[in-house]
């Protein structure tokens, strides 16, 4: 054990004193705040920073004539020359669409200098079918403008019965939330796994793991790397959410000045939001949203499934690493071990986190290959505690099972040089006694 424990110091400390680490561990926070700041900031101002598309509408049903309505993105503008005529005439303008509506008002064409963009064609069809079914109510003898003032704008306050009572059941934070944590595992299973890796390979390239193995058993060595390069992205871990709860405290703080919500109790802000014949207040939504997330039990949970995640996959990424003798020959290995975790980030993200209690999600929740991912997007929800349970026994039975099959090919790959693996190859090792 204590030869172990310094294998974990000596794989922590050499990890932590470097120069990358400090800097990475202050810059990434600052990094996604910036991130999504500025992709905020664009989305704000997104009319201000695109360009406006002109458009050129020939409009033989002569129905949509100065129906169109400009747009920040959109300006319209009418030509009474007939289609073959208006196609020359948009060639050489500097307009950049052509709207065709025939008589019959069947087979509208768009034409345009390039490929238009989506969000081009969605507003001109958006408007295409108003103009048109305003004429259908006005044809109908209903008077659109009252029909326009009367339209309800009603919004969904969504509540969840517990055994404390009603609790709030926004689900736009518990998908944020649930995203962020499955992302960070996704993530850091490749960074850090591929470190264990490296090192291996490194180590055995040297030829300094021949020394080491005279002084330690080989599973001591692996599972020494593995824990010490573990304990390094848990530290690593704990340092950014630190920093980004204290940036956010710090920026909460300053919008709440700037909203003038300094003076008003939580009641206050909520009872506003709630008051009848009155929209929602979003600073009413989002204090009562993150009131009914339980903040600690999410950042324990992933804790729990970033390190025994970490350690299922690190164990692999040890045992190939010992496998091979350069990085470049690692490439045969990576697909199998990388799909179960690109496989599940992709099914989460579009369908566990819009059906989260579905036989699927329970199934990726409780296979180790795929449960440190799933369960953290069905987390934020609410999850069975035997569900958790089961998920958590799973996940920990099959690190030590892995951990056992990468041991006993990790002894043998270590020492083989100048002869490349293959899945047969492993699997003799895997059989070879002690």
């Amino acid at each position: 054990m204590n030869k172990i424990l310094l294998i974990i110091q000596r794989e922590y400390l050499s990890r932590v004193k470097k120069k990358s680490f400090i800097v990475m561990t202050f810059v990434v926070p600052l990094l996604f705040i910036g991130m999504y700041a500025i992709i905020g900031y664009m989305f704000y101002k997104k009319d201000e920073l695109t360009d406006i598309q002109k458009v050129l509408v020939i409009d033989d049903s002569k129905d949509f004539i100065n129906k169109f309505k400009n747009t920040p993105a959109l300006e319209f503008r009418y030509s009474q020359q007939p289609s073959e005529a208006a196609r020359g005439e948009f060639e050489r303008s500097t307009d950049d669409y052509l709207l065709l509506i025939p008589k019959d008002k069947k087979n509208l064409q768009l034409l345009s200098q390039k490929k238009p963009g989506i969000s081009v064609i969605g507003d001109i069809e958006t408007q295409v079918n108003e103009i048109a079914r305003t004429r259908q109510l006005v044809a109908a003898g209903i008077d659109t403008s009252v029909l326009n003032a009367k339209q309800a704008q009603l919004r969904l306050n969504t509540r969840q019965i517990t055994e404390k009572g009603e609790e709030d059941a926004s689900s736009w934070l518990a998908y944020g939330i649930g995203f962020v944590g499955a992302f960070l595992i996704y993530m850091s299973l490749f960074i850090y796994g591929v470190q264990v890796m490296r090192g291996v390979i490194e180590e055995k390239t040297n030829r300094i793991i021949e020394v080491i193995i005279s002084s330690v058993k080989p599973f001591q060595l692996m599972l020494g790397k593995i824990v010490g390069v573990g304990l390094v992205g848990l530290t690593q871990f704990l340092l950014w959410i630190v920093l980004c709860l204290t940036i956010a405290g710090f920026a909460g703080t300053y919008f709440s000045k700037d909203l003038h919500l300094k003076d008003q109790s939580k009641e206050q802000i909520i009872a506003k939001g709630i008051q009848n014949d009155s929209p929602v207040d979003e600073g009413a939504a989002i204090i009562t949203a993150l009131d009914s997330i339980p903040l600690g039990y999410t950042i324990g949970t992933f804790l729990f499934y970033f390190l025994f995640g970490f350690l299922l996959y690190s164990s692999i990424f040890a045992a190939v690493g010992s496998a091979v003798d350069s990085e470049t020959e690692t490439q045969q290995f990576m697909l199998p071990i990388t799909m179960p975790l690109i496989f599940t980030f992709i099914i989460s993200i579009n369908f566990v986190i819009n059906s989260p209690d579905s036989p699927l999600a329970f199934w990726l929740s409780i296979i180790p290959f795929t449960s440190p991912i799933a369960m953290m997007i069905r987390i934020p929800f609410g999850v069975p505690v035997w569900e958790l349970i089961l998920s958590m026994v799973l996940l920990v039975g099959g690190f030590l099972l892995i951990t056992l099959i990468a041991a006993r090919i990790y002894r043998v790959g270590i020492l083989m040089y100048g002869k490349k693996a293959s899945y047969r190859e492993l699997i003799k090792w895997f059989s070879y006694k002690e």
